[in-house]
């Protein structure tokens, strides 16, 4: 997937997880507003990035839950030395893991991981397979199929 043009999810997972980055610095007041700015900085159109701001969403309205859940993984971690882009990443998955059935739990692994890869290190990758990998053996689905329920 490194060559030509990157898939609609994918680029809207790099979206998602860059204005995840973003606001767990600089968290605004006005979500909708920023968004809007966000948005139109992008190659796209904004609506070819609804997947994006279904994500970003989430795991805005979940972030209490998805950091408790990170913390309780990442034993031995304290929470504010885990790299930010590596935990925008790790919030982006578990938000998916947790809430998104519709996504097999394999393709949101392999798409943190190949975010990983692609913006930050090769321990990082580790860790977040580390994180993702604990938290999909607790799951109660099947980690290769969507899960409509």
């Amino acid at each position: 997937m490194s060559e030509g043009k990157k898939s609609q999810r994918r680029q809207c997972r790099v979206a998602a997880m860059q204005y995840i980055y973003a606001w767990s610095i600089n968290r605004p007041n006005d979500l909708s507003d920023d968004l809007t700015v966000f948005f139109q900085g992008l190659e796209e159109e904004r609506d070819y990035y609804n997947f994006a701001e279904e994500l970003v969403h989430g795991v805005i309205e979940y972030s209490a839950e998805i950091d408790d859940k990170i913390m309780s993984l990442a034993k031995n971690w304290d929470f504010d030395r885990i790299a930010k882009i590596d935990l925008a990443i790790l919030r982006l998955a578990v938000y998916e893991l947790l809430y998104r059935k519709d996504i097999p739990p394999v393709v949101t692994i392999n798409e943190a991981i190949d975010l990983s890869k692609e913006f930050s290190t090769a321990e990082s990758r580790r860790f977040v397979n580390g994180i993702l990998d604990k938290l999909k053996g607790g799951l109660d689905r099947p980690s290769r199929t969507a899960s409509w329920e």
